[in-house]
């Protein structure tokens, strides 16, 4: 693994960055040699050097026939986040299709209903390719959103001009829980069909990037009824009707699993988490209410108490169940697929994030990557850096600017970077 940063030198000052993002995959050891970081280790993804699945898959919800991807070189993007030596950092934009550009606003005057642009095939595609035809990421993500898939299972949304998402009936007790139902993939069809487009389209020169919102961040809006800046309501339940949430989420978790499942059979290379709300909690509840539902498993103990009538002694006897959570579950059908995780306002929960199981964990703009790197891998550079923006593209951005760190991020060559002298101390 290794690491490289872009600063304002480089001529993208004027995205209003503080820091740019860095995806590093998880799982390596590290070590130095004449003064170059390098991964002493052979990560777990080494025996997968093509995605080859069988000639069809059917997804059992819907009963879809899905396609057959064969990669005969994966894209430089699915390479970094696996680990493997790359000749630069791969680079692609968190809203990287949208407002800032002209031609996006041109068509949201035509279309101006966000949810009939995010969920209408041609437009997801035409949207997702905009950024792909200006500027050629490493990434092309998928036009959609995180609460794309709630009507799937039984919570239906708005989005309001003003308001944004709203949510007319919120679920805050067991009454509530009943509306809810195993996801229906059937529905989420447009983004399936949008997938398969994608992947034929860009054609192995890039990777395609499915996503969903993890756990807690979907439940924030399904309890609180939309957006919040303060999370009442959620942060109350935590204390006054925990096993309410705990069913929220644990329905939410198994929904969401198979709706990555999903995406990755119907073209996604990798497929990135957005834990977006969990920064709101601080990490103690973050590993209550959040990680338990990503992680890649979880242990759970209980204790029988009995007495013993030929040994008069009490025996404890303490069996373990052992749930399969989202990553679990992924990893577990779709063990070639590298999932990211990314929460805002990670820089109290680095070090947890590294227990969750994913491949790679996305810093935001608060975190200063020095210190990211000394925090969750010790490295990066050749293995283990892409290339990102922490906030995503900001609305007034010029497309200029943007061109310019896509061009900053091509001309990069790490084989072509002079090596500092090691240092004997």
């Amino acid at each position: 693994m290794g690491f490289s940063s872009f600063n304002s030198g480089c001529g993208c000052c004027s995205l209003g960055w503080k820091s740019s993002s860095f995806l590093v995959p998880l799982g390596f050891n590290s070590s130095t040699t004449n003064g170059v970081l390098v991964s002493s280790s052979i990560n777990r993804f080494n025996r997968f050097r093509a995605v080859r699945p069988s000639a069809s898959a059917s997804s059992p919800s819907s009963g879809i026939v899905l396609p057959q991807f064969v990669a005969c070189d994966e894209p430089l993007l699915v390479k970094a986040a696996r680990g493997d030596p790359v000749s630069r950092p791969p680079a692609w934009m968190m809203r990287q299709a949208g407002r800032y550009m002209a031609v996006y606003r041109k068509l949201a005057e035509k279309h101006p209903s966000f949810r009939e642009r995010s969920e209408t095939t041609d437009l997801i595609v035409e949207i997702s390719l905009q950024p792909w035809e200006a500027f050629h990421p490493d990434g092309v993500i998928i036009f959609s959103d995180i609460l794309t898939p709630l009507p799937a299972f039984g919570v239906p949304f708005d989005i309001e001009e003003v308001r944004g998402p709203v949510i007319q009936t919120p679920i805050r007790s067991e009454e509530g829980l009943k509306a809810l139902h195993p996801i229906n993939l059937d529905k989420l069809n447009f983004v399936g069909e949008s997938l398969k487009i994608l992947r034929q389209e860009v054609d192995g020169r890039a990777a395609v990037l499915g996503f969903v919102g993890a756990p807690w961040t979907i439940a924030t809006y399904i309890v609180e009824g939309g957006t919040t800046r303060t999370y009442t309501n959620i942060k109350s339940m935590c204390h006054t009707a925990p096993h309410v949430l705990r069913a929220l989420l644990s329905h939410l978790t198994e929904a969401i699993a198979e709706y990555v499942v999903y995406q990755v059979k119907c073209g996604a290379h990798c497929v990135q988490i957005f834990d977006s709300w969990g920064g709101q909690l601080p990490p103690n509840m973050w590993e209550l209410w959040s990680k338990p539902y990503i992680n890649e498993a979880k242990s759970q103990l209980y204790s029988l108490f009995f007495f013993s009538m030929n040994t008069r002694r009490i025996i404890i006897k303490i069996p373990s169940i052992l749930y399969f959570q989202i990553v679990g579950i992924v990893k577990k059908k779709c063990p070639e697929i590298p999932l990211v995780l990314y929460i805002n306002g990670n820089g109290g929960l680095l070090e947890k994030m590294k227990g969750t199981g994913v491949d790679v964990i996305g810093l935001d703009w608060t975190v200063d990557m020095a210190d990211g790197r000394r925090r969750v891998v010790k490295c990066a550079g050749p293995r283990g850096h892409i290339l990102n923006l922490g906030h995503g593209v900001l609305v007034g951005t010029p497309e200029e600017a943007v061109s310019r760190f896509f061009d900053v991020a091509r001309s990069f060559n790490f084989d072509s970077v002079e090596e500092k002298p090691k240092v004997v101390v």
